[in-house]
């Protein structure tokens, strides 16, 4: 009797997201995040640029290459060494594991969002999304987002709403979104990209310690020079 090999999955692809604070902004406004949060430009990460961040602070999202050749080599480093020793991780931290492709921008997002629940002031997609994953696995929360046909219409909205030409869904991207926020007062690294959160320790000043581990990631691949952020702060 002959073998029928399993189907082959096929790759979801959304337009990756340009940071912009604008795009972003309209984008968490539209779909029930408080009003009286931003997004801004981070400038730097020395103290004087790091001071021109308006606060309070809930989250960063930070933009840097991925898949270099060091960057590789550490994410297996620090998985082994995680897996080996183990880490905190607090009751009220959320991660999801990413599957779709180019969506590590809304994948950032949706951290910082599931993280800090008392942004979602309003109805929409986030809420849901941050509600129905509770008491979820790893593999239903893929299937939430995979098959959330509202989220990725918000996302496509978003993706083609930036200052720059959209890229195709396809494209090759080579930088990567990743979340720093604090939960449970440790400050947390959240990447859709790694099977678990990131525990950097206790979190005492979410922009001065996320700035520690930031430069830290810039140390590693000095060569390296498309690296950004932004700031998810309180207005007025």
């Amino acid at each position: 009797m002959e073998d029928k090999a399993a189907p082959v999955k096929e790759r979801i692809s959304w337009i990756p997201l340009e940071l912009n604070p604008d795009v972003w902004n309209k984008l968490i406004h539209e779909n029930g995040v408080d009003k009286t949060w931003a997004f801004n430009d981070i400038y730097g990460f020395d103290p004087e640029s790091l001071g021109l961040i308006p606060q309070p602070v809930s989250a960063i999202i930070f933009v840097y290459p991925t898949m270099t050749e060091t960057d590789l080599k550490f994410r297996k480093q620090e998985e082994q060494r995680i897996l080996k020793e183990g880490q905190f991780l607090g009751p009220n931290v959320m991660h999801f594991k990413q599957t779709i492709y180019n969506a590590c921008g809304m994948m950032a997002l949706i951290h910082l969002l599931a993280n800090n629940r008392a942004l979602l002031t309003g109805p929409g997609v986030f809420r849901e999304i941050v509600e129905q994953a509770d008491g979820m696995t790893v593999d239903q929360r893929i299937k939430l987002l995979e098959n959330n046909k509202r989220l990725a219409y918000v996302h496509e909205i978003a993706g083609k709403d930036g200052q720059t030409n959209a890229p195709a869904p396809e494209a090759e991207v080579d930088v990567h979104y990743v979340c720093f926020t604090d939960t449970d007062d440790h400050l947390y690294e959240l990447d859709g990209d790694k099977p678990f959160p990131i525990n950097h320790g206790l979190c005492t000043d979410l922009v001065k310690d996320t700035a520690r581990v930031i430069r830290q990631i810039m140390e590693r691949d000095p060569n390296e020079k498309n690296f950004s952020a932004m700031a998810l702060s309180r207005l007025g």
